[in-house]
């Protein structure tokens, strides 16, 4: 079987089902960060991500925010648990050709973002390759009581997104700012039912809270915001590297996000039983049943 058959989740699974953790591990690979066992009170967060050229950015993107991005996308994973990032591996897969210059503009921009939040550049790796590649891990922590979870959504919650979407590859995907700031703001408010940050598509990264959570979901055309570059509702469903935040909450926190009106977070429908699946209903009150759906790798 070829891999573009099987599918990148197809073949995530796969190796989910070969992997055996010990009990250190509180919850192994599947949501946003793994999520290991530290001290009485915490938890330690374990995420990374990988920049390919030609797949997440290109040489004609500006060196400073491809840097930046590769940094940034591992810090969403820590927002969506809602987590403090603390330290960063980086290793970068680099063609003999490249000049070193480009490379330290690269490092400026990851490192002026792990400035602003606090994270601590420890080391890394280098090697040949035919392409860029950058790879980072992180390390973080978060409070075991504010641990934010893909799993937790019930019938009746209300969806939220912490901004507008769609139209990210037109810039926002080099330049967006993971939203640590307001997660760990929003877990010490309410109490959040189930997060993750959009980075595959609206739909597609809302399906792994349902197939998680075992529910199923409407949202709204009218109440899904529009980043300003978006050319129209398709992409803000599926087109994804949004990197806002998209969280569940109860009925009665939910109340409370909407009277304290947080700038940017805007509910955009509600959890319902597993057997309705994902539905929209567009502008004309007409109810449609949607296939979660972004980008894939394969």
């Amino acid at each position: 079987m070829l891999i573009n058959k099987l599918g990148e989740f197809g073949l995530i699974e796969r190796f989910r089902r070969a992997i055996r953790t010990d009990t250190s591990v509180a919850v192994p690979s599947g949501d946003d960060c793994a999520v290991l066992r530290f001290n009485r009170d915490s938890y330690q967060l374990f995420t990374c991500d990988m920049l390919v050229e030609g797949v997440d950015f290109t040489l004609r993107d500006k060196p400073e925010l491809i840097g930046r991005k590769a940094l940034a996308v591992c810090l969403s994973d820590i927002a969506a648990c809602a987590g403090i990032p603390r330290y960063a591996l980086v290793s970068l897969g680099i063609p003999p050709g490249f000049s070193v210059e480009r490379i330290e503009r690269i490092a400026r921009g990851l490192f002026a973002l792990a400035g602003k939040f606090k994270v601590n550049i420890v080391g890394g790796d280098i090697s040949r390759a035919r392409h860029l590649v950058i790879d980072v891990s992180v390390l973080g922590v978060v409070e075991k009581k504010n641990l934010c979870l893909r799993s937790g959504a019930k019938e009746g919650d209300i969806i939220f997104v912490t901004g507008s979407l769609g139209g990210s590859i037109r810039g926002k995907h080099l330049k967006f700012t993971p939203r640590l700031k307001e997660a760990r703001a929003l877990v010490k408010k309410v109490k959040v039912s189930s997060m993750i940050d959009i980075s595959d598509g609206l739909t597609q990264d809302l399906g792994h809270i349902l197939e998680q959570s075992k529910a199923g979901a409407v949202i709204y055309e009218d109440l899904i915001p529009l980043e300003p570059g978006a050319r129209n509702l398709k992409e803000a469903l599926f087109m994804g590297e949004d990197f806002e935040l998209l969280f569940t909450l109860p009925p009665a926190e939910a109340k409370k996000i909407l009277i304290l009106k947080p700038r940017g977070f805007k509910p955009i429908g509600e959890i319902t039983a597993a057997k309705q699946g994902l539905s929209l209903i567009d502008r004309r009150g007409r109810q449609r049943v949607i296939k979660p759906r972004g980008f894939r790798h394969f």
